[in-house]
């Protein structure tokens, strides 16, 4: 559920049953193991391959991005995690997969920003044709 604040430490540790997950896009999601030194919700989990997004506020950004190559990428980093996670020792599951969530996040404010900077100059530069308009 997109309502998912944390998979505590150690949460699917080892299950050798488990081969895809769906998750919310959020930071904060895998908390830090400190006693062991690592993030470790998922490893162990051999057979781990997919993972899949809940909730449709990322699909809604996407969509939203001014330019078709910054939807495009987007996508694309979405689709990488299950490209990465069938090659990945099983040990270290969990690592990439938060790196993933941290990166599709990233990839997207940096979009957002650069859209709200484009609709900033448009804006901008209508209000300027009004004004001269008016002279």
């Amino acid at each position: 559920s997109e309502r998912l604040e944390t998979i505590e430490s150690c949460a699917f540790l080892c299950c050798d049953r488990l081969h895809r997950i769906a998750i919310p896009l959020k930071r904060g999601l895998f908390p830090f193991d400190p006693r062991r030194q690592e993030y470790n919700q998922f490893n162990y989990c051999d057979q781990i391959t997919t993972v899949d997004l809940v909730g449709g506020a990322h699909t809604k950004t996407i969509a939203s991005l001014h330019m078709e190559s910054w939807r495009s990428e987007i996508k694309e980093e979405i689709n990488r995690i299950n490209q990465v996670l069938p090659n990945t020792p099983a040990d270290e599951k969990t690592e990439p997969i938060k790196r993933w969530v941290d990166s599709v996040i990233d990839g997207m404010d940096h979009y957002k920003a650069e859209h709200y900077r484009y609709v900033k100059e448009g804006v901008t530069l209508l209000e300027l044709a009004l004004w001269k308009a008016k002279l």
